[in-house]
């Protein structure tokens, strides 16, 4: 195992990453996309780090501008920044020597509704993993979702109001959706909804119990083992 750290350019800014490569020869790599105010370095995409290379794979976990050890502010994120910004990050991957070019994506949350709408434009994407996500943002200015987007500022209201990329990207397939029944911040019926909407190949995973950050420990488990299990196949 061989963990490298980079700066990505992204924007202006520079995004702090940490891929994680196995010891066997070039191969895919799976992204993680954190959600709206965490960091890349959560347990739980630490944990799939691990189990990505038990499985083989490269796992490549970073910080959206504004977050963690990234640069920028997090009061100037919007949808299509961190659009940007993980279309910035598979650009770096692509070209890296290690890696084979097969690319797969985790998100989780905000992470998860930015994933979608960057594989839906990039037919490339050997497969894509949705926790707990968002099917739409119309409604959560002021409805105590996310936090109720503390922290955020006039660019992503303006974002919202303006109704540009409101709702996940429909119709990206190899997609698998894990949402918790008792999720308080994305109502489970967004879950249901966002697999609705994918194309086949697809799956859903209704997590029982689970909360939105999967705090309990069997619950992040159960969602990784899932994960690269759906995705394994696909890369």
């Amino acid at each position: 195992m061989r963990e490298e750290r980079h700066w990505i350019p992204s924007g202006g800014e520079k995004l702090a990453a940490v891929l994680t490569l196995p010891d066997k020869g070039r191969g895919p790599c799976v992204i993680a996309c954190h959600g709206l105010a965490a960091s890349k370095d959560s347990e739980k995409y630490l944990l799939l780090t691990e189990a990505a290379l038990e499985a083989g794979l490269a796992c490549c976990r970073f910080d959206f501008r504004g977050c963690g050890e990234s640069g920028g502010r997090y009061a100037d994120s919007t949808v299509a920044v961190r659009i940007a910004d993980l279309r910035a990050v598979i650009a770096f991957l692509r070209g890296h020597q290690d890696l084979d070019g097969r690319l797969a994506l985790v998100g989780s949350s905000m992470g998860g509704f930015v994933a979608l709408h960057v594989a839906a434009a990039d037919p490339s994407i050997r497969g894509v993993v949705t926790w707990n996500t968002p099917a739409t943002l119309r409604g959560m200015g002021g409805s105590g979702r996310e936090a109720d987007l503390e922290g955020l500022g006039v660019p992503f209201r303006e974002e919202l109001e303006q109704g540009d990329l409101l709702d996940a990207a429909a119709g990206v397939g190899r997609a698998l959706v894990i949402q918790g029944t008792e999720d308080e911040v994305v109502p489970p019926e967004h879950g249901r909804l966002l697999y609705e909407r994918s194309a086949e190949p697809k799956s859903i995973l209704m997590l029982e119990g689970a909360a939105h950050r999967l705090t309990d420990p069997a619950h992040r488990r159960r969602a990784i083992h899932a994960s690269l299990s759906w995705l394994l196949p696909h890369l």
